[in-house]
């Protein structure tokens, strides 16, 4: 028998290490599956989509926010993976009802990611796997950016949202040089129209491809709002895991191109 705390500092017991898990937070699938654990997963949302060949044979559970609680509870996970943010807070109270044992994953920074990862490792005695992956991190960290810009990020469009400083994607890109010119208050995900960003004048503006799909297009259509308009990799932006290092690396080096 052993106790850990998840990230909402509520306490889990286990009696044994989990053999049946299912994941409501893709990113967290992706880690799973990287720690060696396709086995062990039995269920998994619509949007787990990495590693696409070991992802496709496991059973869908829905989406993060509609989960199928009865498929769920039927699959009898012995450790669910939800997130704060990306899942309802109810689906987790029901399933919980349930006798269900679940983790709840709160990451807003890269720090707290190191925090995570490791202790979700340990879980499934993968630490040393968890130890490689929080060295390769740290060793990007300590190459500081040599530029520092203001950025505007969009998340979403009709109506236009855009990444706050609150989040992990802010925290991520701050470690890579850029300073959020959103201000704290107007939230996590602000919705702020074109005119409102031109008027905060960003160094650069970054257009994911996810969770919306911006193109190039996209671009075109924002040109003269700030100095530079970059589409870029979603899910290096968003997604805590083993790309953690690949998304410092590819966002200290855009933020270098002039």
């Amino acid at each position: 028998m052993f106790d850990i705390t998840d990230d909402l500092g509520r306490l889990l017991r286990f009696e044994r290490v989990p053999q049946r898990i299912v994941s409501l937070v893709p990113s967290l699938t992706e880690y799973l599956f990287w720690l060696g654990l396709a086995e062990q997963i039995v269920g998994i949302t619509d949007y787990c989509i990495v590693p696409a060949e070991q992802v496709a044979t496991v059973p869908k559970v829905r989406g993060t926010k509609n989960p199928n609680r009865e498929q769920i509870i039927g699959l009898a996970p012995d450790l669910i993976i939800a997130n704060k943010e990306e899942n309802r807070q109810r689906d987790i109270a029901a399933l919980e009802a349930a006798g269900l044992t679940i983790y709840v994953s709160d990451i807003e920074s890269v720090q707290q990611a190191m925090i995570t990862l490791p202790k979700l490792a340990g879980i499934f005695g993968r630490a040393e796997q968890a130890n490689w992956l929080i060295a390769a991190i740290q060793a990007e960290l300590a190459l500081k950016p040599t530029t520092h810009q203001r950025v505007a990020t969009a998340i979403w469009r009709d109506p236009w949202m855009w990444v706050g400083q609150a989040t992990y994607a802010a925290d991520l890109l701050a470690c890579c040089g850029a300073s959020n010119c959103l201000a704290d208050p107007a939230g996590r995900y602000p919705r702020l129209e074109l005119a409102e960003i031109a008027a905060l004048q960003p160094d650069r503006i970054l257009l994911p491809d996810e969770p919306y799909p911006f193109s190039q297009a996209d671009a075109d259509e924002l040109q003269g709002l700030a100095a530079r308009i970059d589409c870029c990799d979603g899910q290096l932006l968003t997604w805590y895991g083993p790309r953690i290092p690949l998304a410092l690396q590819t966002y200290r080096r855009l933020l270098q191109t002039e």
